[in-house]
């Protein structure tokens, strides 16, 4: 059973009278054990529900809905499976003391890695496991894998770890359809490296359905940690150069472009980020490929509706990766609306310069260079700052901590042109009040 966290107000689960802490014992007779039980298990019309009560009372509960309707319940994530690896560059390795304890979960579990889409490198999977994926079908999975050479995969891993290619057969010869990654480290897995990875796990396609090639990610704690470092600008262009040609190969052969490489490396080497339609079906979106190419036609479709607003000067905060690009989207913008717009890169001290990504920014730094700035109105800032559901940033600073200190609105957006523009209307419509 799975105890319940949480009841969206209005939601069908609401109505049924559940609340935090009553338990989910079984649908439609079968027993709840995880999320995929239940994911799995909510998916038709009609549900009968038994609940362990928190006065220890059963209640079997009958709901008629739409198969695809959310009941509106948040669950418990039971029994996380975690990681052993020791990986050369692993992120939370390089965070420092004092953030909350959820930030330092090093987590390796399929259940997540096909309900929300996390990388896993199927070090830890036991036959139970396999025999569930391939019996349920447990499809799409990510696949961190690095390297295909086993050698150099055990290196960036730090650990011993089966041969990666023997397992991607197995759930490919079975019927589950898998994504990969390759994080990409100077000096130790690109070049020949890379290349034979791309041309080995290009074999499996299309079953290995994409690869992302991302830059790797280092913070300045890095103390006692092996030595690595960023991509170079002629690194960053020779990549581009290798992926580019297999994009070719693979795109007259098979039909499909397969290898797609991070927005962070065409920005590295100063190239020119491919069109929309080059990512296909944005397999890799979260994994920051095809972020810009999206972005912009997004933008086009909002400066074609937007229509002058009550405002006089709004404030936009983004990572330093991302500042020109914003700022070439709220110049156009600002001729719609007639909102004068201003672009706030803030440099993340806390984690280093060399992290320039907007979701890494903590609400120290941007109190620290938001305060005593001309604000304008209010500052909207991007939702992936924020733990998921939350108002709470990396360091534990709220939105309404960073209000009250900045003496004006703060609001986070979604994370697109259609948010900016959202939150631009809210407060022209005053429904954020400065604190």
């Amino acid at each position: 059973m799975l105890r319940i966290e949480s009841v969206e107000p209005g939601s069908y689960a609401a109505e049924l009278g559940l609340d935090a802490g009553d338990r989910l014992v079984s649908i439609n007779h079968t027993q709840i054990h995880d999320l995929i039980d239940y994911h799995r298990s909510v998916e038709v019309e009609y549900l009968l529900l038994d609940v362990l009560h928190q006065d220890g009372e059963i209640w079997e509960l009958e709901i008629t809905k739409e198969a695809h309707a959310d009941l509106g319940l948040q669950l418990e994530h039971p029994n996380l499976k975690q990681c052993d690896n020791n990986c050369i560059f692993c992120f939370i390795h390089q965070l420092p003391k004092g953030l909350r304890r959820s930030l330092y979960i090093k987590d390796e579990d399929y259940r997540f890695s096909y309900l929300y889409g996390s990388y896993i490198t199927l070090s830890n999977l036991l036959e139970t496991d396999y025999q569930r994926i391939i019996d349920q079908q447990l499809s799409p999975l990510y696949v961190s894998v690095h390297a295909t050479d086993d050698r150099l995969r055990e290196r960036l891993l730090g650990c011993r770890v089966p041969p990666i290619l023997p397992l991607i057969r197995r759930l490919t010869e079975n019927g589950i359809e898998l994504h990969c990654q390759i994080v990409l480290c100077p000096g130790i897995n690109d070049g020949k490296a890379l290349q034979r990875s791309i041309a080995e796990l290009g074999e499996f396609y299309p079953h290995v359905r994409s690869l992302a090639v991302v830059p790797v990610g280092l913070t300045r704690y890095r103390a006692h940690l092996p030595q690595l470092r960023k991509l170079n600008t002629g690194e960053a262009v020779e990549t581009l150069r290798l992926i580019h040609s297999c994009q070719e190969s693979f795109l007259r052969d098979r039909g499909s472009r397969f290898v797609f490489a991070a927005d962070e490396i065409y920005l590295q080497a100063g190239s020119e980020l491919p069109e929309l339609s080059d990512y296909e079906d944005l397999f890799q979106i979260e994994n920051g490929v095809g972020l810009i190419a999206r972005f912009r036609q997004q933008a086009q479709e909002v400066l074609l509706e937007a229509d002058p607003l009550e405002l006089r000067h709004v404030c936009l905060v983004t990572g330093h990766s991302f500042g020109a690009e914003l700022r070439d989207f709220t110049e156009r913008l600002t001729v719609r609306t007639g909102v004068k717009l201003t672009v706030l890169p803030i440099e993340n001290s806390f984690f280093g310069t060399d992290v320039t990504v907007t979701g890494l920014l903590t609400g120290a730094d941007l109190l620290s260079q938001l305060q005593g700035q001309d604000l304008g109105q209010g500052v909207l800032i991007p939702d992936v700052i924020l733990k998921e559901g939350e108002e709470l940033l990396l360091d534990d600073l709220t939105l309404t901590d960073l209000a009250e200190k900045l003496r004006v609105p703060v609001l986070a957006v979604d994370s697109s042109p259609w948010g900016v523009l959202e939150g631009l209307e809210e407060l022209a419509d005053g429904v954020v009040d400065i604190i």
